[in-house]
């Protein structure tokens, strides 16, 4: 399914990773995926507040915490770049959906990374 959002449409997420021989370019691609699932979620399940915002944003976040462990297994990691980078496109797509008083933290506070 495609993002009908406008601002997301386009968007390459995690662009600081891409490119970045310390991140493999599949997991990278596999991170990509899982933030457009959530943003065809949220398109689908159109949350109408924070906390179903929330809940859709945990399923993704352990989805992540996953696929550290892919990265961990390619001897990379989720590190600091990685963290900011993941962070970011998630508060992204919670403006872009109109949840301007999301909270970063709250979005990913699931982490394992």
């Amino acid at each position: 399914m495609a993002i009908t959002n406008e601002q997301l449409a386009g968007y390459e997420f995690l662009r600081s990773m891409r490119g970045d021989g310390y991140y493999p370019a599949h997991l990278v691609a596999k991170g990509g995926d899982i933030l457009h699932a959530l943003c065809e979620r949220i398109e689908a399940e159109s949350p109408r507040g924070l906390d179903e915002l929330y809940q859709l944003t945990q399923v993704a976040t352990e989805q992540f915490n996953l696929l550290a462990e892919e990265f961990d297994a390619a001897d990379s990691e989720i590190e600091t770049v990685a963290r900011e980078a993941i962070a970011e496109d998630f508060d992204r797509i919670a403006q872009a959906y109109g949840f301007a008083d999301a909270d970063v933290e709250e979005l990913v506070a699931e982490r394992d990374w």
